[in-house]
């Protein structure tokens, strides 16, 4: 499945449509599939049961359970947190991720403003998570900051220098051999601020920023995905809705 590039009307999205009946019926819908020990890992959807994803979509009556393309359409949702909520809900453990699709669901408010929140997300992972191990090396660890530097205009709003992107793109490939957890997590990072630069896709990059971080913090890789959610989750319930967008 390949996610569309962002656009200027993407950036446009409000969280459920700024409808609070949207949310409220796909709650019920979740909440009836962890009931119904429907929620597994390993498959969007099969024979009544399904990931994050899959139950999300089924529950909204979209058959393409794959298609983390819906939650834009159908939900306000900004793809790349689609990807997220892929990604952590199959590094949890068994019960925690039964229970992640309905928090996920629940931290959004309807009419939130989202369009930040996975960048942030990113810059988080290299900065702040205390999950990327930078090998004890300085080149690697200059090569992550100058990465999650990149990131810092787009938890803003603001456009990318290109120039200053691929520069960080250069430089952790360049410390790729040092420590390939930490240059991994560091290279999709700029990556993923390259290419939105350029308008291409960036959803993957989110979720190959998690799952670098949770490489790197092995073998306590379920405690990292957990941290990854409950951060995520913060993130959510402090978007606040963006009266301009919120307009009809």
């Amino acid at each position: 499945m390949t996610d569309k590039p962002y656009t200027e009307e993407d950036m446009k999205l409000v969280a459920y449509h700024n409808d609070p009946a949207i949310k409220a019926n796909l709650l019920a819908s979740l909440k009836a599939h962890a009931k119904a020990d429907a929620i597994i890992h390993g498959t969007y959807w099969e024979e009544g049961k399904g990931c994050a994803v899959g139950c999300t979509l089924e529950s909204i009556g979209h058959s393409n359970h794959d298609d983390h393309m819906a939650y834009e359409t159908k939900l306000g949702i900004p793809v790349m947190l689609a990807r997220l909520e892929d990604t952590i809900f199959e590094g949890l453990p068994n019960g925690k991720a039964k229970a992640w699709p309905v928090r996920f669901s629940q931290a959004i408010k309807p009419g939130a403003d989202l369009s930040l929140v996975g960048w942030k997300f990113q810059h988080w992972i290299l900065t702040g998570s205390g999950l990327i191990n930078d090998g004890g090396r300085e080149d690697v660890r200059a090569a992550i900051k100058q990465c999650a530097d990149v990131l810092v205009p787009l938890t803003k709003g603001l456009p990318v220098d290109v120039g200053v992107a691929r520069s960080a793109v250069w430089s952790a490939e360049s410390a790729w051999p040092a420590a390939r957890s930490a240059a991994e997590s560091a290279r999709y990072a700029a990556w993923s601020a390259e290419s939105a630069a350029r308008s291409a896709e960036s959803a993957w990059s989110a979720a190959r920023s998690a799952e670098s971080a949770a490489w790197s913090a092995w073998p306590a890789r379920s405690a990292a995905y957990e941290r990854m959610a409950e951060k995520l989750l913060r993130l959510l319930r402090a978007a606040k809705a963006n009266p301009i967008r919120n307009l009809p």
